[in-house]
């Protein structure tokens, strides 16, 4: 049973204390396996209770704010695979008992404000560990992060050896050796020569060990911080709004080759097409026109630079690039643990991304794959206006409302572009998106339209797919039948693109009973985005919006294809 949401009003993670107040809540936390609360702007800690989900197999609490500790308590959840905490406030130290959990394959902690030495066994996770962006996080044995030292003591893994200070601090004597100790000083010293031990020596050499801690601290975090700051150079040279980012200014950063640490690290990178694979039917030198090294992509985006990040998903991370040839892009990356775990089904899903070739689709330039970085990184060309989503919702006067000629433009572009990934050929089966919406479809320099994330979900694993869903349900894009079938078709993606064109002719991002009445009963002077001030073609929004009404019909049969509405909005089927 897999619980997810869009939870509406929820703003906080609480969860009941003390006995369960009706009978079928035994039942369910026995029958929970999947708990999707990922990106409901959730705050307060994480609840103690959640350990009573006993059969729980996934827990996605990523992008909310949560703050406080990570429970011990979670590591009760003996079932659990993965778990997905990733940009939250949390801090203080990962507890031992997650570690123990021995079905754990993914435990994803990035962007908190954790604390604290790392358990060891942790190691055993490998690429399914993610820690970064936890500067106070520690532990020697786990890639990009530092040696512990006495200072961080919050979280000691009792499985490790200690650091010397905290050795030299806690040390006991057994007894029996007290007892020789005591018998030595007692022969070796006279009462007329020997006076009580003085703790001076002691003290001399306690303070000498932390003096020289503390300059081996010190010297560490200097040579972090240069290092870093030799890695990303943005923090006083780049304006992060997307205007002043021009390409001259971009090639002008982009000038020095990449760190050679950085190079050397990731040198044995995962590349999916290495030999012995199946590179399906494109040729070799098509493959070396898509592939990318990862030296590339880190000069591309000033190594991940916080200020080239475009947008941030439940599964994915955009940032802006500039390639060493100029030129603009905007390049996803997506944890290797988000994708397809068998090599060859992920190899055939990367066959399609590269076949995929349309105006209306945003075209992919190349991908790069890192096994050191865990992550897969696709390259697409750059959308300087955005996405459609900026678009609507805007008040009167402002830039962003579309004058009318142009929404018929966008609208026909979608149109045309799912067309293209429906229709069947030698070349390509039916490709269905899936996520069609506002926000899949990109704007370019002419306010030509370009479908985002085309065949993507070929790549991707299935709970990923899954938890990528609730934005689509909560905006109303998904076509009623997948809720009893659970498959997406063809007429699933007229649905979504019905939708968006109700979006488009409204302004609105959330279509109102109000505003359906009016689009049936043909009020086109109350439907019709109200920033136009009458200035549209009552005949076109009286055809669109028939069309729109078709493409939503309850029933999948009912709708048209895509072909016949890319006809009808060329006006061939009117009459």
């Amino acid at each position: 049973m897999c619980v997810y949401m869009p939870v509406v009003g929820l703003r906080s993670l609480q969860l009941g204390s003390g006995k369960p107040t009706h009978p079928a809540h035994s039942l369910i936390t026995h029958l929970i396996d999947v708990l999707d609360l990922c990106c409901n702007h959730l705050t307060g800690n994480i609840p103690t209770q959640l350990s009573s989900l006993s059969k729980l197999g996934a827990l996605y609490l990523q992008n909310n704010q949560l703050n406080g500790s990570i429970p011990p308590s979670l590591g009760s959840l003996d079932m659990l695979k993965r778990l997905d905490l990733s940009y939250n406030h949390l801090s203080g130290p990962i507890p031992v008992t997650l570690a123990n959990i021995q079905p754990l394959k993914i435990l994803d902690v990035r962007n908190n404000s954790l604390s604290g030495t790392v358990p060891t066994s942790l190691k055993r996770l490998d690429t399914g560990f993610l820690y970064q962006n936890n500067t106070k996080l520690c532990g020697a044995p786990f890639f990009k992060l530092r040696a512990c030292t006495s200072f961080d003591n919050a979280n000691v893994d009792v499985n490790t050896p200690r650091p010397f200070g905290l050795i030299l601090n806690n040390h006991t004597t057994p007894k029996h050796e007290e007892s020789k100790n005591a018998t030595d000083l007692q022969t070796n010293c006279s009462p007329p020569t020997c006076s009580q031990p003085t703790k001076f020596p002691r003290i001399v050499i306690v303070i000498g060990v932390i003096t020289g801690l503390v300059t081996l601290a010190a010297v560490g975090f200097l040579t972090y911080i240069r290092y870093r700051r030799q890695k990303q150079k943005i923090a006083t040279t780049v304006d992060a709004s997307e205007s002043r980012f021009s390409t001259d200014h971009a090639n002008e950063l982009h000038s020095k080759n990449a760190s050679p640490l950085v190079s050397l690290a990731y040198s044995t990178g995962w590349d999916p097409l290495a030999d012995g694979l199946n590179s399906g039917d494109l040729s070799q030198e098509a493959l070396q026109n898509f592939r990318y090294n990862l030296e590339e992509v880190e000069s591309a985006t000033q190594y991940f630079s916080e200020a080239n990040v475009l947008g941030r998903g439940n599964f994915s991370t955009v940032f802006k690039g500039v390639l060493r040839d100029g030129s603009v892009v905007a390049i996803k990356s997506i944890s290797v643990n988000s994708c397809k775990s068998e090599e060859a089904e992920f190899v055939k899903g990367l066959n399609l991304l590269v076949s995929l070739r349309h105006e209306n689709l945003a075209g992919l330039r190349g991908f790069c794959c890192s096994r050191g970085r865990g992550e897969c990184f696709f390259i697409y060309d750059f959308a300087p206006k955005g996405n459609l989503l900026k678009y609507l919702d805007v008040s009167n006067g402002n830039d962003r409302v579309l004058d009318w000629t142009t929404r018929v433009n966008i609208i026909k572009g979608i149109a045309k572009g799912l067309r293209y990934l429906h229709e069947e050929n030698e070349n390509k089966a039916p490709v269905v998106h899936q996520n069609i919406s506002a926000e899949k479809i990109a704007i370019d320099n002419h306010y030509n339209p370009l479908i985002l994330d085309s065949g993507l979900r070929k790549i991707l694993a299935d709970d990923t797919i899954f938890s990528a869903l609730k934005m689509s349900a909560a905006m109303g894009y998904l076509a009623p039948e997948y809720i009893t079938t659970g498959r997406f078709t063809e007429k699933s993606d007229v649905y979504s693109f019905g939708v968006v064109v109700l979006h488009v002719i409204t302004g609105k991002q959330q279509l109102t009973n109000a505003l359906r009445s009016a689009a049936e009963s043909c009020k086109l002077e109350d439907f019709v985005d109200q920033n136009l001030n009458g200035n549209f073609s009552m005949t076109e929004a009286a055809r669109l919006v028939r069309l729109a009404l078709a493409c939503t019909h309850e029933l999948p049969d009912e709708r048209p294809n895509m072909e016949v509405v890319v006809q009808e909005l060329d006006g061939r089927n009117s009459q």
